[in-house]
């Protein structure tokens, strides 16, 4: 395609994403005061559904559960390239004042995954308006679960990417962390790996008022939380980043009672796999001596969690040098700092080349300020016009160039 006719293109689909941006806040809005935790997005699921059927895609419904794939094909035999979006809320308390608020009690999308189905029926709306326009196909991918207990992998096993067979994908994720319309991607590690860990300190117990005659698992339980910071800083690579945050404590039984067992479980986040690999050695060698220094035992798990989201280099700048045709260079952020969150987009990324994209959604004047999982989280919903015109274009330059 020529650079004008590119432009020409990039202008078009802009254009008609603001004028689709009515009807997907009507869907965002909609998601949002019915959220439906993982695995359990069946409403959310049926009307992801009925819409591809009424825009003539061929659809596949009950992936992995509540999954939901549909293809948009093109005018001409080609490669087939995917979008996709997550589903499910949190079990989080909605506590933002206004009209959509959340009407479960105790859920809510607190990480813009409403935004992300949104989005994607909206680029399912212009692709079947395209659709005599380019060859090949567009698998539109909606996964459940993605905060947990993680859907990407379930689908990838039901066979999410094949028939047709997927060569590159991509996705976007709201980040009220940028200004609305700026968009940030990289290659590489892009979010961290996401492991869990479970620590049980066993002391003995006995009469508060004779700590001598025990062995005190909360102070034994104190020092290792204590000695598993310096594992960041002081046993790591400082150039390597790794978190390890202990999440919950619990243990004893009242105020004059040494408790002999306390129970901690945290979370354990590197980007790198062979430190990913050697840490939960580190924090059992740190846990051993401890132990054994106060006279007490210990247990320790560490669980695999989601690996860690690598960008396709290929993709990635695929996306980027779509941005800045489309919105300017000075709405694309190139060198951004990976997350140390996680993604289970990042199993799709170990199956075909792709890339997520950050769509900046931040905007005080509009309520959007706080952090994903906050309980007053929100976005600006205008962003969603900028993430489907960008999504739709970076799958028509994939398949123009595969």
């Amino acid at each position: 395609m020529t650079d004008g006719r590119a432009r020409s293109r990039r202008r078009a689909l802009l254009a008609m994403a603001r004028d689709l941006l009515p009807q997907m806040i009507a869907v965002r809005r909609d998601l949002h005061m019915n959220p439906e935790l993982g695995c359990e997005e069946r409403r959310t699921a049926g009307m992801i559904a009925s819409k591809l059927c009424e825009l003539g895609a061929t659809v596949r419904e009950g992936i992995a559960g509540t999954g939901v794939a549909g293809v948009v094909t093109g005018s001409g035999p080609g490669p087939c390239v995917a979008l996709r979006a997550d589903m499910d809320a949190l079990p989080i308390e909605d506590r933002k004042d206004v009209d959509y608020r959340s009407r479960v009690p105790g859920v809510m999308h607190a990480c813009g995954h409403d935004g992300h189905v949104a989005m994607l029926l909206g680029a399912a709306k212009l692709l079947s308006s395209l659709a005599g326009e380019f060859s090949g196909s567009v698998k539109l991918i909606f996964q459940p679960a993605e905060e947990g207990p993680g859907g990407a992998e379930p689908m990838l096993k039901e066979g999410v990417l094949s028939d047709p067979d997927v060569a590159a994908i991509v996705a976007a994720h709201l980040w009220p962390d940028l200004p609305t319309g700026v968009i940030a991607v990289r290659g590489g590690p892009v979010m961290a790996a996401a492991d869990s860990i479970g620590i049980t300190i066993r002391g003995e117990g006995g009469h508060g008022a004779a700590p001598h005659r025990s062995v005190d698992a909360v102070v034994v339980a104190a020092q290792a939380i204590m000695a598993l910071q310096t594992i960041a800083s002081r046993q790591v690579n400082p150039v390597d980043p790794v978190v390890l945050t202990i999440g919950t404590i619990s243990g004893g039984y009242r105020h004059n009672v040494i408790a002999d067992e306390v129970r901690m479980s945290g979370t354990l986040r590197t980007l790198n796999p062979a430190l990913r690999r050697a840490v939960p050695d580190i924090i059992r060698r740190t846990l051993d001596g401890i132990a054994r220094g106060a006279g007490a035992t210990f247990e320790f798990t560490c669980s695999p969690g989601y690996p860690p989201l690598v960008n396709d280099e290929r993709v990635a700048a695929t996306v980027a040098d779509s941005a800045r045709k489309m919105l300017g260079k000075r709405h694309v952020i190139e060198d951004v700092e990976p997350s140390m969150g996680g993604e289970d987009f990042a199993y799709f990324l170990q199956e075909v080349p792709g890339a997520m994209f950050m769509l900046g959604a931040g905007n005080p004047d509009r309520g959007a300020r706080y952090p994903a999982h906050h309980p007053r989280f929100d976005f600006d919903e205008s962003a969603m016009a900028v993430g489907v015109a960008l999504m739709v274009d970076v799958a028509l330059e994939l398949l123009e160039r595969r």
